[in-house]
């Protein structure tokens, strides 16, 4: 198994054996691709899947700082909660980059900078930018990709 995330077409495709599996439409960050720590970019380049986080928890649990907050989203807890401005819902997949000085190490590690693959709410946009950093799924889509992948999965975060 292998992912591509291709932030031009923003998408991520899911491959095997360099077939393609299955492809879905994402969302990544508003500010574009970038490396550094506080930058809300999404960083480019190799990387595997270090986490699965939230396996058997309903659709739209939400997390904060990786832990599930016994609530489901919903547009009344978003009321509730208007500081909460990127939801982190359903599953997580916790990235950590593979090259040192690029994505790994320094100010630059993509796992140091909770760089997620991870479920948004039904009405998040996909298939434009929007994210702080992340790469955004809707909720089924998230719980399919994270059933089909294990940690070790390797992830190509491309600009074309």
């Amino acid at each position: 198994m292998h992912i591509n995330v291709r932030i031009a077409s923003q998408t991520l495709e899911l491959t095997q054996k360099g077939a393609e599996m299955i492809c879905y439409s994402i969302s990544t960050a508003s500010k574009g691709t970038g490396q550094q720590e506080g930058s809300w970019q999404t960083p480019l380049g190799h990387h595997v899947i270090r986490a699965k986080i939230g396996n058997g928890l309903p659709k739209h649990a939400v997390f904060v700082g990786r832990r599930f907050t016994g609530e489901i989203y919903s547009p009344d807890l978003q009321k509730q909660y208007p500081e909460r401005t990127d939801w982190i819902l359903s599953r997580i997949l916790w990235l950590s980059g593979l090259e040192t000085g690029y994505n790994r190490s320094g100010n630059v590690d993509t796992m140091r900078r909770y760089i997620y693959i991870h479920g948004s709410p039904d009405t998040a946009v996909m298939g434009e930018p929007g994210s702080r950093g992340c790469v955004r799924m809707h909720g089924h889509d998230m719980i399919d990709l994270f059933d089909r992948v294990v940690p070790g999965t390797t992830i190509d975060i491309l600009p074309e």
